[in-house]
């Protein structure tokens, strides 16, 4: 009798192989063979779940993508019914933000990402920008304008962080002082 093959599960085994290789050596690592010898598996069985190198990083920023959007629903969630904008837009933030340790796998991940995408754009990412600066933009007594800046500042504060130049205590401060500024004005 064959055996019966858990397909997801494989992907699965070779989607986390490859975030394992992206988070630790970079992008640029990322390879059929690599991640077939992190995965433990033939090379074979890894172009048979991914064709390209390009479908492995798509495939890699959308399980980032997802484990995000858990971190935002549960911090959200956390924040009871009807909560106030500012709590909203810093628990939105803050769940964003790499400030443990698989936060800061996929932060690495989706910072390789967006470096790859700079030289191969992808539309997908403009039309999800635009829509987070929307929401965002919709909690905020500024607008659009604060919105893409706090946008900004969040995702600089990411990148500090990824590279030790903050502490995730220092990131959030920064970012409390700029909810508080946006506010209060």
């Amino acid at each position: 009798m064959p055996k019966k093959v858990d397909h997801a599960e494989r992907r699965r085994l070779i989607a986390d192989a490859l975030m394992r290789v992206a988070a630790e050596q970079g992008l640029e690592a990322v390879s059929l063979r690599h991640v077939a010898a992190a995965a433990d598996v033939s090379a074979g069985m890894v172009q048979h779940y991914f064709r390209t190198k390009d479908e492995m990083m798509t495939f890699a920023l959308s399980v980032v993508k997802e484990r995000s959007q858990q971190r935002v629903e549960a911090a959200i969630a956390r924040l009871g019914d009807d909560p106030r904008p500012r709590d909203l837009l810093r628990a939105l933030t803050t769940a964003l933000l790499p400030l443990d340790g698989p936060s800061r796998e996929d932060g690495r991940v989706a910072l390789a990402f967006l470096a790859y995408t700079a030289v191969r754009p992808q539309p997908a990412l403009r039309a999800e920008t635009e829509q987070m600066v929307g929401f965002i933009a919709s909690l905020l007594p500024g607008g659009e304008a604060d919105a893409a800046g706090l946008l900004a500042l969040m995702e600089g504060l990411g990148l500090y962080v990824l590279g030790g130049q903050y502490t995730p205590e220092q990131a959030l401060a920064a970012l409390d002082t700029q909810l508080e500024k946006l506010f209060n004005a």
